[in-house]
């Protein structure tokens, strides 16, 4: 059943009247039904009618959606999640587990597979889709264990010269006492720094939500992709509205503030591309939505893919230096 936001409750009220039509539709087809087929075909043009009104309705909401309304897009339960995106584009994949020094953490998942033909290792933050697996992958935030993976996979792609693909879709690193006991800003940076110094192409795409260091830790890369909805900031709308006004009511004013959209991020060229979404987001249409991650990701590896290694780097080092400088391309 397609769940909806708030802020879509029109849009809901003329697709459950539609819904009622059909099976209406349905019934009025029946030879023995009272309306016969007469009633059927007059109901069929109000469905289409419904329709073409659902459509520009929807059409209308997402053309002015504001920075609120796309975090609460970004966090819809429907989107595809990262091992959505692992199994619709990588095959012969093979999972690997572990930091080799503490724990397996599955918010952070990932493996070896083959992209378009082409060898990779591919690592996502994975957030669950229903209450157990989101219990069970920590609603995506990882644990330091789990940036420690990802740093092992990052080397194993390095030695054997094996682009990377990333899927963000995160609210930040697990803020947790044991997490923190553990290490967790060292294995944040740790991470980062495996993606700035990796001698192989990085692909990194925000699927959903990018927060803070626990999205940058696997967003370093050469291209920065974002779905049209995603999000992509320093501290989630709530604890930045609790830090600033001691009020968590003031997120509306905070998402605005922060300037988290993919649009946003194009602006300041801290991301490379937008990834348009379905009419309606991600969630309405899954498939397509990863069909397009598919396009922008397979038009923008075999470039980078034929870079000799240091000047990958160099290219790499050079594009995150430029950040935030005046008057810098």
């Amino acid at each position: 059943m397609r769940q909806f936001l708030d802020f879509e409750k029109p849009i809901a009220e003329l697709e459950n009247k539609i819904n009622e039509l059909r099976q209406m539709s349905l019934s009025s087809t029946d030879p023995d039904h009272p309306q016969g087929e007469a009633g059927g075909l007059s109901i069929a043009d109000e469905v289409t009618k419904l329709e073409e009104k659902a459509e520009k309705q929807l059409r209308a909401t997402y053309v002015k959606l504001t920075p609120w309304q796309k975090v609460q897009v970004a966090r819809h339960a429907q989107r595809p999640h990262a091992l959505d995106y692992i199994s619709a584009l990588i095959t012969d994949y093979m999972p690997l587990a572990g930091d080799r020094a503490f724990a397996e953490d599955e918010a952070v998942v990932g493996g070896l597979g083959r992209f378009e033909g082409r060898s990779v290792v591919v690592i996502g933050t994975e957030r669950g889709s229903d209450l157990d697996t989101r219990l069970r992958h920590n609603f995506g935030m990882a644990r330091p264990e789990g940036y420690r993976k990802a740093v092992r996979l990052i080397d194993l792609a390095s030695r054997f010269r094996l682009p990377i693909l990333t899927f963000i879709d995160t609210p930040g690193a697990f803020p947790g006492i044991d997490a923190e006991a553990r290490g967790q800003a060292e294995a944040i940076a740790r991470s980062i720094d495996a993606c700035l110094s990796a001698p192989v192409p990085i692909l990194a795409t925000v699927i959903g939500e990018g927060g803070s260091g626990g999205a940058i830790a696997l967003a370093a890369g050469d291209r920065v992709f974002m779905l049209e909805h995603a999000i992509y900031s320093v501290i989630t709308p709530e604890a930045c509205s609790s830090i600033l006004w001691r009020d968590t009511t003031q997120a509306t004013v905070a998402a605005e503030a922060l300037r988290l959209t993919a649009q946003d991020l194009k602006q300041f060229k801290l991301i490379d591309e937008i990834i348009q979404e379905p009419l309606g987001g991600a969630q309405r249409d899954p498939k397509l939505a990863i069909e397009s991650v598919r396009h922008a990701l397979a038009a923008a590896l075999p470039g980078l893919c034929l870079l000799d290694p240091a000047a990958l780097k160099v290219q790499r080092r050079d594009k995150y230096l430029a950040m935030g400088r005046l008057g810098s391309n």
